[in-house]
């Protein structure tokens, strides 16, 4: 393919990935099974568009790809999971809960924005919990059918949650 046309595509897909974004939006205000159900859809279609198709045009053009800076690509910031957690004496999970809960909305926040206010809450309580263990909860609680989720919460910039309805 020659450059042009590269530059051509290149637009084309990257426009697609801003209509991705958008149905992302409109897909968080189904219900749970729908959202997940095709939340995965989506997802799988971004990361083709990402994984395959620009890298392809970026292998043969590396000059179009754009720096870090313009493009972040999904990444799990954490792989802790609820069952490795172990809270200090002081703490259950009803009160972490409850700082979770607090740092909520009703609307859609970044995950990783959720994760930092309630590590925020810790601190200012004196609670020993690091950010890890909290996101770790945040999945609980929306497996658990007790908040609304959006995405991999374990890629905490690229994944949202909110208080349910």
């Amino acid at each position: 393919m020659k450059r042009e046309q590269a530059v051509r595509i290149q637009k084309h897909v990257l426009d697609a990935d801003a209509a991705l974004d958008r149905a992302r939006t409109a897909i968080a205000d189904l219900g749970k099974k729908e959202r997940l159900a095709l939340d995965g859809l989506l997802q799988e279609a971004v990361e083709t568009l990402h994984l395959e198709l620009l890298e392809e045009i970026y292998a043969q053009y590396p000059d179009l790809e754009p720096t870090p800076m313009e493009e972040e690509v999904p990444a799990i910031s954490s792989t802790l999971t609820w069952d490795q957690v172990r809270l200090p004496p002081s703490v259950t999970e009803a009160d972490l809960d409850s700082i979770i809960l607090s740092s909520l909305k009703p609307q859609w926040q970044k995950t990783a924005m959720v994760v930092f206010r309630a590590m925020d809450r810790c601190e200012e309580r004196g609670l020993p919990i690091g950010d890890e263990a909290i996101a770790a909860r945040l999945q609980v609680l929306a497996a658990s059918d007790r908040i609304e989720g959006i995405g991999d919460l374990r890629k905490w910039r690229h994944s949202e949650v909110r208080l349910k309805d």
